[in-house]
């Protein structure tokens, strides 16, 4: 099973989305998880993981998720290859058991255009990096389900943080 998350802040507090999915074509969720997280750190620049991570590894374990692949809105090498991003420190703290791959939709100072990838006509690049082959996260997220930029699931995934953390704020 593949696993999408992103998260989404609200002064001190968070609200994380899982999305689960069976295959790269899939156009609908098989689960979706959110969860509520009271404090969350400081944003550091330079060290946006630190502010995720914990996040992440909240939504992972109060749901015990343990899936395949988990694809995150973010980087796993910064630099593409070796500068450590959010997603190598998750693959770390997971024990270097599960893939991760980043899709990010903004460039990281100096990445190459070779982990770019064009979805649906746009003009604006999507940046693929993974624990993984690249280049075969780089297909497998071309292959993702959705007409446009953003695959289906990862739009879905990222509504559903912000939705979460939209409601909670209106309480």
């Amino acid at each position: 099973m593949i696993l999408a998350i992103d998260v989404q802040y609200t002064d001190d507090k968070a609200d994380v989305a899982g999305v689960l999915f069976e295959n790269w074509f899939s156009l609908d969720a098989t689960q979706c998880y959110l969860t509520e997280v009271a404090q969350v750190a400081e944003y550091e620049p330079g060290s946006f993981y630190k502010r995720e991570l914990p996040c992440i590894l909240q939504l992972l374990q109060e749901h015990k998720l343990k899936p395949d692949i988990i694809v995150v809105d973010g980087y796993v090498y910064l630099d593409g290859v070796a500068k450590s991003g959010l997603g190598k420190h998750l693959y770390d703290s997971l024990g270097g058991k599960v893939e991760i791959i980043g899709v990010a939709k903004k460039p990281f100072v100096g990445i190459s255009e070779k982990f770019a990838i064009y979805r649906g006509g746009s003009q604006k690049p999507l940046y693929v990096t993974s624990t993984g082959d690249v280049e075969q996260a780089k297909e497998a997220i071309l292959s993702m389900a959705g007409k446009h930029r953003n695959p289906v699931l990862l739009k879905k995934v990222d509504q559903l943080c912000r939705e979460a953390a939209k409601k909670r704020t209106q309480l």
